[in-house]
């Protein structure tokens, strides 16, 4: 799936990407630095039914969250993860097989802990001021 939006449509990308077929729960989120990740992470959360605030686990390195259906999200910033056996010590393989939702922001600082079946999003913004977004679900 590849669209281009706005930050005012980022609910019907939510959307969108959660309608993807057999749409994997553990998503990467590739991205420069103030391009969006975190607004469309919490977009997706909302979507999947969390009704309290969502933030950015800037400094916490995970937050999660439960839908109003029982569903566990996993949204993890490892923008401050200084080595992969940081990750590891943390648990974050037991996040990642868990089979919940698991949303990751700065996943090229784990590249070996990741699932191989994962799915990837790029988001690059385009000097209009839009996004671009590639959803890679193979």
């Amino acid at each position: 799936m590849t669209t281009t939006f706005t930050l005012e449509d980022i609910n019907k990308v939510a959307k969108e990407i959660l309608a993807t077929p057999r749409l994997k729960k553990v998503i990467t989120f590739h991205a420069t630095m103030g391009v969006g990740k975190t607004t469309l992470i919490k977009e997706l959360v909302k979507e999947l039914g969390v009704t309290g605030n969502s933030s950015s686990p800037t400094f916490s390195l995970v937050n999660e969250y439960l839908s109003d259906s029982g569903e566990t999200i996993y949204h993890f910033d490892l923008y401050r993860i200084n080595s992969e056996m940081e990750a590891y010590d943390m648990g974050i393989d037991e996040y990642f097989y868990s089979d919940n939702w698991c949303f990751i922001e700065w996943p090229e600082k784990v590249p070996h802990l990741l699932p191989l079946d994962h799915a990837s999003i790029v988001i690059r913004q385009l000097p209009n001021g839009k996004r671009e977004l590639i959803l890679k679900n193979d």
